[in-house]
């Protein structure tokens, strides 16, 4: 991989399963898929967002040019290889495309397409067992660039209207592990 520095890869006799050594790329895949995509067909009980209060509608505005300038000058130019091919160099002008998707209400499944890549994870005893390794998953650019923006503008919408509790930390702009820190101690000294 040209995107990390090379490491000699730990010597690995053959995965094991259930007791099986996966032998074949057949088993192997069929180890790797049910080992890493568990959920994938897990049914989600949507019955829970009845219980959310209603909030009022908000609109949608189109996308500006800052809001993608924002989101590319935080990124990274060095070329990684992604299933489409792009960097973050070539996408300077897909204000476009992102808008379209919302003016027809389409996500293409273009923007789903992934490729997964497993490494072994460093100084493990052992390498015969699928917890040795870690799957890392890329995505095709311009699909995470818009879904980066997206998330951008959600956080903001949801933290200004009061959508989110105010104990929520995780995955916050300008919170972290000190805030969880300051609300678990008051809580623990508010008995």
């Amino acid at each position: 991989m040209n995107w990390i520095k090379r490491r000699k890869l730990p010597v690995v006799e053959a995965i094991k399963y259930d007791g099986h050594l996966c032998l074949s790329p057949e088993s192997l895949w069929n180890t790797l898929h049910s080992t890493f995509n568990i959920t994938l067909n897990h049914q989600v009980d949507l019955n829970i967002l009845n219980e959310i209060e209603h909030k009022p509608f908000l609109q949608w505005f189109l996308f500006s040019k800052e809001e993608f300038k924002q989101a590319i000058s935080n990124c990274n130019d060095l070329l990684v290889s992604r299933p489409d091919k792009l960097t973050w160099h070539h996408l300077k002008s897909i204000i476009n495309i992102a808008n379209s998707c919302f003016k027809l209400g389409h996500w293409p499944n273009y923007f789903k397409y992934s490729s997964i890549i497993i490494i072994p994870k460093p100084n493990k005893m052992s390498y015969d067992q699928l917890k040795a390794f870690r799957p890392i998953v890329l995505l095709n650019t311009l699909g995470k660039l818009i879904e980066k923006v997206i998330a951008e503008r959600l956080q903001f919408t949801v933290i200004s209207n009061n959508f989110i509790h105010p104990s929520q930390l995780g995955g916050l702009k300008f919170k972290s592990t000190t805030d969880a820190g300051v609300v678990l101690t008051h809580i623990v000294q508010s008995g």
